[in-house]
């Protein structure tokens, strides 16, 4: 169905909303004032010879409109100020064919206010009504019907907006608690990431960087009298920068995507699996401490998370073995159970690492010369829900002895 061209009248009256919702609430208010005031003195002109004291009655027609100016404010005041110029408008006989001020007022307080005093209110409004009705001129049966349905349906209005406000506050409040609970989980997403990424870089930096201080060492002390020796030490230094620079080539791969690049993310190698514990107790053997692998039970698939973390702690722990123990030997043991996996590296030096001081099972030492190796350990065991211990072996030593669910 076509719409009908809009007239005159109808873009008048848009343009005056239009204006209108530009204004402040208190403007639109003082503009609603100034409107009704000029509707009750434009509606009384054509009366003013019925009057009896016009000089009177026009100015109570303008001042019980301008209290509105102020509704929103002080509804209850607004209500009181509007209903005595309309007291005495009435009492000085005036005319005025609508209640607009007053049911306005009446709707403020309404939407404003307590509920008890919109009892009184509307008690006290009640009353006005009977006794502005039993004035001359009125008529008690015809016109309360209808002055009492106006003064409900403005009443209801009121309620009814008052709920609706409400209902938006108390859903737009949810809504900041959820958009502040999403803000958390991500900050937290994000923070547990990023430990995830720090231990990564800790453990593959350590790892690597310790064989390579080692072995320049050898390399050091064999120049210049034994060159070939020396050279070997050289190519095994090589060989532990490349191998790191591929896993940190890996750990970075991850964080990069098609999206940031502009390009397929680059291929990243398999995480690391106590399987290939071999290179890593061979570059240890190549540091100059005999490493001894033992496995115990049948073994078993591990879960991703798990698999990592024992290949991480064996690493972590035959890392500071290199750099703190002064030990000749060491021992990692795989132990497979129903239900766990026992991970455990001891050795048999008397560094810095053997003298700390034992606080019991589950607890984390840190080495007097410091580092975040072992709270990575900690961290990686907690997150799978397992159990670590470290401290002075039985023989001597340092031991290391994590134990992880497993399927």
């Amino acid at each position: 169905m076509a719409r009908l061209p809009a007239g005159p009248y109808d873009c008048l009256v848009r343009r005056l909303a239009a204006w209108a919702a530009g204004l402040s609430p208190q403007a639109q208010d003082l503009a609603l004032a100034l409107a009704l005031a000029a509707y009750n003195v434009g509606a009384m002109i054509p009366e003013t010879g019925q009057l009896r004291l016009p000089g009177v009655t026009f100015p109570m027609a303008v001042l019980q409109t301008l209290p509105l100016t102020w509704r929103r404010r002080w509804p209850v005041g607004v209500l009181l100020a509007v209903g005595l110029f309309r007291t005495v408008e009435d009492n000085i006989g005036g005319f005025e064919p609508l209640y607009l001020a007053s049911l306005i007022a009446y709707y403020t307080v309404m939407d404003r206010s307590s509920t008890r005093v919109r009892v009184v209110i509307s008690v006290l409004m009640l009353a006005g009504i009977i006794r502005a009705l039993s004035l001359p001129g009125h008529n008690m049966s015809s016109d309360f019907p209808i002055i009492a349905m106006e003064v409900v349906t403005a009443g209801m209005a009121g309620i009814i907006s008052r709920t609706r406000r409400a209902y938006l506050q108390e859903a737009q409040a949810r809504a900041d608690r959820a958009e502040a609970v999403r803000h958390r989980d991500v900050a937290l997403a994000a923070a547990q990431e990023r430990a995830t990424i720090a231990r990564e870089l800790h453990d593959v930096v350590a790892h690597h960087v310790s064989l390579i201080a080692v072995q320049s060492d050898a390399a050091a002390t064999l120049l210049p009298g034994q060159p070939v020796q020396a050279v070997k030490h050289v190519e095994v230094i090589g060989q532990t920068a490349r191998e790191a620079m591929g896993e940190l080539r890996r750990l970075l791969g991850v964080l990069r995507t098609p999206a940031s690049a502009g390009r397929q993310p680059p291929d990243t190698a398999p995480l690391p699996s106590v399987s290939q514990l071999g290179k890593v107790l061979d570059q240890v053997r190549e540091a100059g401490i005999s490493v001894d692998l033992r496995v115990e039970g049948s073994t078993a698939r591990l879960a991703p998370a798990v698999d990592l973390a024992a290949y991480r702690i064996v690493q972590e722990a035959l890392t500071n073995t290199v750099r703190h123990s002064g030990a000749d030997k060491a021992a990692v043991t795989l132990r497979y159970e129903p239900g766990y996996v026992t991970v455990s590296v001891t050795d048999t030096g008397h560094g810095p690492a053997a003298a700390a001081r034992p606080q019991g099972t589950g607890s984390t030492l840190t080495p007097r010369s410091g580092g975040f190796g072992l709270a990575g350990m900690a961290e990686r065991v907690a997150s799978c829900g397992g159990s670590l211990t470290i401290g002075p072996g039985q023989a001597g030593g340092f031991a290391v002895t994590a134990r992880l669910p497993a399927p």
